[in-house]
This record gives structure tokens, C-alpha cells and sequence, in this order.
């Protein structure tokens, strides 16, 4: 680039100069051709006054001592040919130049030669007019020694310009260019113990050198520590993760060992007590009797509880085998199921299109059954139940949900819904063990989904859960929802 600049440089400077001395040596030619012609205008006056032609030619021989003048000629007022001087005699002039009115000079150059034509004067009054014309011979030889000039200048100013150059490439660069390599091997490879080259010399290369190795110094230090932190953060989740499951499966064996250990118990309980009844019932007294049916009332309900415990357990314990399966024909399942709970009631089943998703059947139609139970149950009270259930896309997520016009519930105590053994009505009112909703809850989760509730007290409540979210639609899935309802 430096020779390229530098050379482009000299050249149209050369060129410049070349043209500037072309034009001011054809001027300077003109200008000595019209003083010679005057000259020999002057000397020739008298010759002309007296007609002697051959004084003339006298004073035109004195052009030999002009090497480029070719020829002259001397012309009378009337234009008649007076005297002329040939350095060649062979060579016919050619004719002269016309002078326009009000000029006393003319000139033209023409096939590698000048021509120039002068008036004389004499007292104001013209009496001749000289003839001259000249080779350019030596303007080419100016011009090829000004070009031989011309080119060894710039033949010395490139070798300078190169030598600048190649001394520029090893300080500059060169370790630009190293520096570049460097950067470029530490991006793609992400290593950065690798170093730039250490550059010689305190200018601001080797202080960019140094500044560009301090730095990977730095992130390779706070790399290192990242990368231990990582690892000692792996570690501590692993060991965290351990505990976690170690103690989810005692939990969970716990609750089976529990769940199985009291039913044994449980079953003699109600053996016993079944058989009191029937042997012994009308034998008791009224009091006694009662307090044997709240023994049995309570064994039934224990053993509810249990099964539901166990349920929730296996939850835990059970490994899902995922199909696709279409929710229309699960829930057609889980109503014939339900006609028990149902029969003899007017309940308006309002039942939308389901669609089909890739889920484990029989844990999400223990959803769908412990929904809708809940759903019967809560409507008890109502004349007519209206019982709901759809689906509905939000921010590309299925959402289905299922609505009740039942008992409700205070959305203040929404986050208690889903606990263990938590109720928000009284026994008295709706039978239940409190497990139902968190078995629920577990299952939704295990398909990674999430279900929330809305309701009203007196005005039903409406359950939504969807098994599957997309990206982050599904936390606007839950607000869009819930703002719907």
C-alpha cells in the first residue's frame, strides 16, 4: 500500500511537472522563434528599401548558427517573395501563414514542427513580413531527458518507500497482525492461557501487547474460578439432590409401610364391630348403638383415608408410561364411572371437545375423577348442577377446565386447596379426607403441568390444569386463564 501510494503519487506529480515544462518550453520556443524573426526584419529594412535581395539573403544566413530553424523567408508588403534561407535546399518550404487583421504575429505547430509568421513595420507603416520555421528537436530532447529524470526519481523514491515499508511491516505490522492470530485462536478455541507475543521496544504496541495478555490473564483467572465454583455448585446440587430423593423414598415408604401397617388393625376394627352390630344391635341400648355406628363410621372413613393415602403414595412410586390418547373417550370413562354418585339428581353436563395429548391414562383419569366427584359432591345442595367441562388455548398452552355452580369456596384460602388433609368446608357438610385435590396436584406436576383454582362461596368454583406448557406459555397461560374466569 505504500508503494502503491507513494508511486501513484510521484507519478502524477512527475506528470505535472512534465506537462507544465512541455508547455513552457513551446511557449519559450514561440518566443525565441518571433524575437529571431524580428531581429532579421529589423536588418533587413534597408536591404528592402533598396531592393538588394542578396543583403537580405546576407543577413538570413546568419540562422546556420540556429540548428533548428529549417528555413526563413522574407516577404514584401505586397507579398511577393523577397529572400529565403534552406538549411536543406532539397526541402520546399511550405506556404506561409495568413496573418488576420490587427495581429502582427501568428504561429502553429504542425507534424513535429513550428511555424511562425511576423509582420514587420517600419515608422508605424508595414513594409515586410518573415517567414520562419523550426523542428522540435529540442523538445524531444528535453522531454526524454526530463522523463529519464522523472523515472529514476521514482524508481529511487520506490526503493525508499519499500524499504519503509518493510521496516513499517516488521514494527507495526507484524505484531498487529500476531496480535489479531491470538485473539482469534482464544475466540475460536476459548483457551485463554494462550499469550500474544511479546513485542520489543516501549511504544504503544508493546503496551498494547502487554494490555491484550494482562487481560487473558485476568479471564483465564476468573475463568478458573468460575469453572471451580461451577463444579463445587454440581457437587453441592448433587449432594442436595441425593438427600432429596433419599428422603422422598423414605417418605414415601413410610406412608406405604404406614398406609398397609393400619389397614391389618383397621379390618378386625370393623370385623368385630360389624359383627357386634348384627349379633348384639337390637340387644344394646339406644346409646350404645350409636356409639358403635360412630365406630363403624369411622372405621369407613379411615379406610377412605388410607386408600387415599396409598393412592398418593404410588403417585411417587409409579413410573408414567406416556400415550397419546384422546381426552374425550378418558372422560366418557370417568362419567359411566361416576353414575353412582350421580344417579337420580339433574345435573346438566355441559361438556366441550377435548383434544389428545401424550400423558399417562390412568393417573390423568384419576384426575378427571377427582375432579368431577368433587364437582358432583359441592353441587349436592343445588336443585339443578351445572357442571362444565372444556378446553381452551392461552399463549399456545391447552388449558382444560371444569366448572361447577356448587358450594365454591373464599379465594382468600385458595393456597389451602391443594394441601394435605386441608379442607375449606366442614365434614358435616361434605364428607372428604382433604387428600384428593393434593393426589391431583402431584399428578399434574408429574406430567409438568400446574393446576390453580378460582371460586365464589355460593356461586361454584372452576378447576384448570394444564399437563403440558410450551416454553413460557404457561405461566400466561395460568394469568390469562384466571383473569378469564
Amino acid at each position: 500500500m505504500n508503494m502503491l501510494v507513494s508511486g501513484t503519487a510521484l507519478l502524477l506529480a512527475g506528470a505535472g511537472l512534465f506537462a507544465y515544462d512541455l508547455y513552457s518550453f513551446r511557449a519559450r520556443t514561440v518566443r525565441d522563434l518571433g524575437i529571431q524573426a524580428q531581429i532579421i526584419g529589423s536588418n533587413s529594412i534597408s536591404a528592402l528599401v533598396f531592393d538588394d535581395s542578396r543583403s537580405a539573403e546576407t543577413t538570413l544566413s546568419a540562422l546556420q548558427a540556429a540548428p533548428h530553424v529549417m528555413s526563413a523567408k522574407i516577404y514584401t508588403a505586397d507579398g511577393v517573395a523577397f529572400a529565403e534561407y534552406r538549411r536543406d535546399p532539397r526541402q520546399a518550404a511550405p506556404p506561409p501563414l495568413a496573418i488576420p487583421n490587427g495581429q502582427t504575429e501568428v504561429y502553429r505547430f504542425q507534424s513535429g514542427q513550428v511555424a511562425l509568421v511576423r509582420l514587420i513595420t517600419f515608422h508605424g507603416k508595414p513594409v515586410a513580413t518573415v517567414y520562419m520555421r523550426s523542428d522540435l528537436g529540442a523538445m524531444q530532447d528535453r522531454e526524454h531527458t526530463f522523463a529519464v529524470i522523472i523515472a529514476a526519481v521514482l524508481l529511487m523514491s520506490l526503493l525508499a518507500a519499500m524499504w519503509m515499508s518493510s521496516s513499517a511491516r516488521r514494527s507495526i505490522a507484524e505484531p498487529i497482525v500476531k496480535l489479531a492470530e491470538t485473539a482469534q485462536i482464544v475466540l475460536r478455541e476459548k483457551n485463554y492461557s494462550i499469550r500474544a507475543p511479546a513485542h520489543s521496544g516501549g511504544n504503544e504496541l508493546a503496551v498494547l501487547t502487554s494490555s491484550f495478555n494482562e487481560m487473558l490473564a485476568q479471564i483465564q483467572e476468573r475463568d478458573a474460578a468460575l469453572e471451580e465454583a461451577r463444579h463445587h455448585l454440581e457437587r453441592q446440587v448433587q449432594e442436595r439432590t441425593a438427600q432429596l430423593n433419599a428422603a422422598n423414598a423414605d417418605l414415601e415408604s413410610f406412608s406405604y409401610s404406614v398406609s398397609h401397617d393400619l389397614r391389618a388393625p383397621l379390618r378386625h376394627i370393623g370385623a368385630f364391630s360389624q359383627m357386634l352390630s348384627e349379633d348384639y344391635g337390637t340387644k344394646m341400648e339406644p346409646e350404645a348403638q350409636q356409639h358403635l355406628n360412630r365406630i363403624l363410621a369411622g372405621v369407613k372413613n379411615m379406610s377412605r383415608l388410607i386408600d387415599d393415602l396409598l393412592k398418593m403414595a404410588q403417585i411417587g412410586r409409579k413410573e408414567m408410561v406416556r400415550v397419546n390418547i384422546d381426552l374425550n373417550l378418558l372422560l366418557q370413562d370417568v362419567l359411566v364411572d361416576l353414575q353412582p354418585e350421580s344417579g337420580g339428581r339433574q345435573i346438566d353436563w355441559r361438556i366441550g371437545n377435548l383434544s389428545s395429548v401424550d400423558c399417562d391414562p390412568g393417573l390423568v383419569k384419576q384426575v378427571f375423577t377427582n375432579l368431577l366427584s368433587n364437582a358432583v359432591k359441592y353441587t349436592r345442595r343445588r336443585e339443578i348442577a351445572v357442571i362444565e367441562i372444556g378446553q381452551v388455548e392461552q399463549e399456545g398452552t391447552s388449558v382444560i377446565f371444569i366448572r361447577d355452580n356448587g358450594a365454591g369456596f373464599d379465594e382468600r384460602y385458595a393456597a389451602k386447596l391443594f394441601g394435605v388433609f386441608q379442607r375449606l368446608h366442614r365434614a358435616e357438610d361434605f364428607e372428604g379426607t382433604g387428600v384428593g385435590l393434593s393426589t391431583v396436584q402431584r399428578i399434574v406436576r408429574k406430567h409438568g403441568g400446574e393446576i390453580w383454582a378460582k371460586g365464589e362461596v355460593g356461586k361454584g368454583a372452576t378447576f384448570f390444569f394444564a399437563l403440558a406448557a410450551k416454553g413460557q406459555g404457561l405461566a400466561h397461560a395460568i394469568k390469562a386463564a384466571a383473569g378469564a374466569s
